[in-house]
Formats: structure tokens, C-alpha cells, sequence
């Protein structure tokens, strides 16, 4: 518990964010500190979950300052893991971890038109 006193303390005075740029809350059930970072404007950047020790746990997600799903990300116990996804207007990379690094990569283009606002 000394721990998580501590880890929470550091969140709450570190990482260069004011109290009103995140929130965190204990979930007792799972030893997990879950937060959530917010852009300047008042829409969530970032939201996962840490472990009682201060590592990265779980899936993390990065929003863009629109609200948009940027970066889906998993890591367990501070190790990145499994499948990574980064989406842009017109792609999706796939990133799949392993022991902490890349394993594979794949890539997406989307090249269609879903409506074509041009009359004959």
C-alpha cells in the first residue's frame, strides 16, 4: 500500500500535468490506478491504466483534439505487448509487439471513394 501512496502522490505532482489536466481514480478490486489525460481544450487525450508500482498496464488509448481514436496500445506490467493500432485520415498500421519489441508491422490504405459528389 506504501507504494501506491506513493505512486499516486507522483501522479497527482508529476509528469508535468496540472490537477485539472487528469483525473485518476483507484479501482480497489484490481490494484489498478486508471487516468485519464485531457488536451487543453477539455477533450480526453489519453486514458489507461497503471500498476500499484507506476508501470503501464493494460490497453491505453490516444485521442486527437477533435475526440478522434488515434493509438490503441497494450502493455503488461510496464511491457508493450500484442497488437498496436495508429490511425490517420487515410490509414491503419498495425503493430505487433513481442517481448518489447516489433515483431510485424502491416499497413493499410484506404483508397475508396464511399460518395462522389461530382454530377455527370
Amino acid at each position: 500500500m506504501k507504494n501506491l501512496a506513493f505512486i499516486l502522490v507522483m501522479l497527482v505532482v508529476g509528469l508535468g500535468y496540472s490537477q485539472s489536466d487528469r483525473t485518476l481514480t483507484l479501482n480497489e478490486k484490481t490494484n489498478l490506478i486508471e487516468v485519464s489525460y485531457f488536451h487543453d481544450n477539455g477533450q480526453v487525450s489519453q486514458t489507461g491504466f497503471y500498476t500499484a508500482e507506476g508501470k503501464l498496464q493494460g490497453e491505453w488509448i490516444t485521442y486527437d483534439l477533435q475526440g478522434t481514436k488515434k493509438v490503441s496500445a497494450k502493455y503488461d506490467n510496464g511491457i508493450k505487448t500484442g497488437k498496436w493500432f495508429y490511425w490517420s485520415a487515410s490509414s491503419l498500421k498495425e503493430v505487433d509487439y513481442s517481448n518489447n519489441t516489433i515483431a510485424t508491422v502491416s499497413s493499410w490504405v484506404n483508397e475508396n471513394t464511399i460518395a462522389d459528389s461530382k454530377q455527370p
